[in-house]
């Protein structure tokens, strides 16, 4: 490993060189089919024609402006991401799900303070979330294994079961809470769905208390479980679509470029003003020009239908091994969760460790989401013959 970089991440002994579709190549020219996509972000592949074609065309005319100017191309982008989320009315462009999600923060908060006074500041998330690694999203995320040793975190964050109404009821005081922050499927913690009578719920009291209700959609928005968004899968106590207050995203956003988005609707859209928030790189153009071919791609509805027949056909072919190493498969779209009777890690080192160009065999990449799950989520344009073959393999290992 190069020792040039800290201590960060528990990698596995793998540099990449090169990609092509749903495939990575190493230094050595091994080869790996790719069911991560770069955690939820490499979307629409590696190398992805119409998506280099975008970036290299905007890199030849300027890559980066001062947010003291406008880019014409961000422009393009912001309203375009606007108009694929229903019922937003602006954005704020940065470049990380920790910067979205500490953006909604903040708009929570100010939209709060201006309009019912100092003290009612606090943001209720869910146990098993995940919302960013600065000292803010850290404080929301509501998994204790991050907190250690970076505290005293930000102030003002509490944390309840998904899924138990009753403590959402309670946790929800309109005279101290300022907004609810949810991701309707968690990933981090296992690919974890809300319910339909949580999020219904949610809803509900965040309307009648005038709490703002915002969904992280970070790794489970922009197409990935078969809707454009994946909160627009749940139905209100009426039976209506359920709408947001402010709507986060990252990860696939621009395929591959850094890019975050915080989005605002009705309520929150005038919250901030001149000063109140920024972000050097926000709204790059080189991001934007790569957001408006993922956006132009993942809003298809005939392409989100793929997505959830993919997703069906991944699940479908693990549940019916009816392999006793499996304990439980779940998720939605190209986002499975698998639950098996062993250590993730090792599994995944094997995986990796299993390509040889000598024996004409592929290496597999996936991710874990707890001690004990595999996570799965590949590039859209993943092939069924791809999907089986890495499943194929999956299964090889689980046999040994």
């Amino acid at each position: 490993m190069n020792g040039a970089f800290m201590n960060t991440y528990h990698r596995l002994p793998v540099t990449f060189a090169r990609g092509e579709g749903s495939w990575l190549f190493d230094i050595n020219g091994k080869k790996y089919l790719d069911l991560s996509s770069g955690i939820a972000v490499n979307c629409l592949g590696h190398a992805y024609p119409p998506l280099v074609r975008a970036i290299a065309a905007q890199a030849e005319k300027y890559s980066h402006v001062c947010n003291y100017f406008q880019s014409d191309v961000a422009e393009a982008f912001a309203e375009k991401l606007v108009a694929s989320c229903a019922g937003m009315r602006n954005v704020f462009l940065g470049n990380s799900g920790a910067e979205a999600n500490e953006g909604a923060c903040k708009i929570a908060r100010k939209y709060s303070l201006k309009k019912y006074g100092p003290g009612r500041h606090t943001i209720v998330t869910l146990r098993g979330s995940f919302h960013g690694r600065t000292i803010t999203t850290l404080a929301a995320t509501g998994q204790d294994k991050f907190h250690e040793n970076f505290g005293p975190f930000t102030e003002g964050f509490t944390h309840i079961p998904g899924g138990d109404i009753a403590a959402l009821d309670k946790a929800l005081d309109q005279k101290t809470v300022a907004g609810l922050l949810i991701e309707v499927i968690q990933g981090e913690s296992g690919i974890i769905p809300q319910s339909v009578e949580f999020i219904a719920a949610a809803a509900r009291f965040c309307a009648e208390r005038d709490i703002l209700l915002m969904f992280d959609e970070i790794q489970c928005g922009l197409g990935r479980t078969g809707t454009f968004l994946a909160f627009e899968q749940y139905r209100d106590s009426s039976g209506a679509p359920v709408r947001a207050d402010v709507v986060t995203l990252a990860k696939g956003l621009a395929g591959g470029i850094p890019a975050g988005a915080v989005l605002a609707g009705e309520k929150a859209a005038a919250v901030f003003e001149t000063g109140d928030h920024g972000s050097t790189f926000g709204g790059n153009p080189v991001a934007a020009a790569a957001g408006i071919v993922v956006l132009k791609t993942v809003t298809d509805p005939d392409f989100l239908a793929e997505i959830r027949r993919k997703g069906e056909l991944i699940s479908g072919i693990i549940s019916a091994w009816n392999h006793p190493a499996v304990t439980a498969v779940r998720g939605r779209g190209l986002m499975t969760g698998v639950d098996i009777d062993r250590e993730a890690w090792p599994l995944l080192e094997a995986a990796a460790a299993r390509a040889d160009s000598a024996k004409n065999r592929c290496g597999l990449l996936m991710l874990s989401a707890g001690p004990k799950t595999l996570r799965l989520l590949p590039p859209y344009t993943i092939s069924d013959n791809e999907i089986g073959q890495g499943l194929d393999i999956l299964k090889e290992l689980l046999d040994r």
